[in-house]
């Protein structure tokens, strides 16, 4: 997986100014390879929609890549006949190669993309890209696998779709739906930031754009669409569930060794309400309990048996030791994504060694236990041994998240600095006696 430089953390959320003029809000991008049939009919009635619906102005790109037909030519013709029409021309097939170069290079603050077949009802376009113009949402799909969407299509693709999507939530913990419409949208400070982490070209590319967003905590809104299968659809599907299956091994296996940086997505602080210290409010103490509790079940466990495991070669005292030394390590790791949100290998070695200073106070106190037992009755038994244990663990859980929580991942300093904004505008508001500029309609701006 690549490890990218990226230009670095992620700006503020903020909702777009209502008198945008600089550059199109939106960069819809239509990605095609040999469409002559479907272009034209395609990107009139995307910009005739457009036009009449969409409050902002707008872009739609033609990303065509390696076309042999008329495609090319179709589309320069609408690029020189509709003003807000650009064509891109690429030399090499693959529509994650497309979506990469035209949102990479694109100047608008929100990116979409869509497929020839318009098989998505337009109806679900601004819904979509309005959560990323409000800076309420960072990603945006559009499903067809939630209750309220309305699909027509084979039983083959539905099975094929629900069992792709299954399989993501099994192996990777993905939470959204539906990796696979062709149907999304970003902003454009989010994908100058994600993009360079993504490394597949082809048809997956989706589905790992959004695992590493979702793992970066990125916020992403799902739309439910009407949708409607294209008979001539012209995507290999055994191929592409084959690709599909091998990017899959590829991302989680990243994944697990933290080969990639995604603490680079993060948000400065202050943008989470999370960050907000509030009078009378316990700064999410009851959700940080639940989570290290769920956490500390799952460690003692793995704890005991690794005590019971060490404990037929060696002494009570080593296998205790041991036992703690590498749940300890396991359970500092969890506590840190799991109970504080702390994302990314920032200050992650520091962590890990002031966890080892609270495994030395448990350390401590099941040692103790031990030779407290072991001084009271001789030689006594093994359940007997754990049935301590487990006590003398309760006490050093409950003393492990007090100094988890004061003193290895302590609340973050407030932001000093005033935001500022990626797009070039203030971000303060104004004063309360102070007259709000107007805003001209943005529908005029084209």
């Amino acid at each position: 997986m690549r490890t990218d430089t990226s230009p670095g953390v992620l700006p503020l959320r903020e909702h777009l100014p209502a008198a945008w003029r600089e550059v199109p809000v939106l960069d819809v991008v239509i990605p095609v390879h040999d469409e002559e049939k479907d272009l034209r009919p395609c990107v009139l009635r995307l910009h005739d929609h457009l036009a009449r619906t969409f409050p902002y102005p707008f872009r739609v790109t033609v990303a065509d890549n390696a076309s042999t037909d008329r495609t090319p030519e179709i589309a320069a013709e609408l690029a020189a006949s509709v003003r807000e029409v650009r064509h891109v021309r690429l030399d090499r097939k693959g529509r994650g190669r497309a979506l990469r170069a035209v949102w990479s290079a694109s100047d608008a603050p929100v990116l979409a993309y869509m497929d020839v077949d318009l098989s998505t009802d337009l109806n679900a376009l601004l819904p979509l890209v309005a959560p990323l113009i409000s800076g309420h949402s960072d990603l945006a799909i559009g499903s067809r696998l939630t209750r309220s969407s309305r699909v027509v299509r084979g039983p083959k693709r539905e099975f094929i779709s629900r069992t792709y999507n299954l399989i993501l939530r099994g192996s990777l913990h993905a939470r959204f739906s539906d990796a696979q419409c062709g149907f999304k949208a970003i902003r454009g400070d989010v994908a100058r930031v994600l993009l360079p982490l993504v490394e597949d070209t082809g048809w997956f590319f989706d589905t790992e754009m959004l695992v590493l967003a979702e793992r970066a905590g990125l916020r992403i809104h799902e739309v439910p669409v009407d949708w409607v299968d294209d008979p001539d659809s012209t995507v290999h599907l055994v191929r592409t569930a084959t690709d599909d299956l091998k990017g899959v091994w590829r991302v989680g296996r990243a994944l697990a060794v933290g080969a990639l940086p995604l603490g680079r997505l993060a948000r400065p602080f202050g943008d989470d309400p999370r960050d907000r210290e509030l009078t009378g409010v316990p700064g999410g103490l009851a959700r940080q309990l639940v989570g290290f509790c769920a956490v500390g079940a799952l460690s003692t466990l793995c704890y005991l048996l690794l005590y019971s495991g060490f404990r037929t070669f060696t002494g009570s005292q080593a296998a205790n030791a041991l036992a703690l030394l590498v749940s300890a390590v396991a359970n500092t790791a969890a506590n840190r994504r799991l109970t504080f949100g702390v994302r990314g290998r920032d200050r992650a070695m520091r962590h890990q060694a002031q966890g080892l200073v609270v495994l030395g106070i448990g350390l401590v106190l099941t040692s103790g236990s031990l030779a407290a037992l072991g001084a009271a009755s001789g030689d006594p038994a093994h359940a007997t041994e754990l049935a301590v244990l487990i006590a003398a663990n309760l006490a050093a859980t409950v003393l492990r998240f007090l100094l988890l929580r004061a003193w290895v991942f302590p609340d973050r300093a407030a932001r000093t600095t005033p935001p500022t904004s990626s797009y070039g505008y203030e971000t303060t508001p104004h004063a309360p006696d102070q007259p709000v500029p107007h805003a001209a309609d943005p529908r005029n701006a084209r």
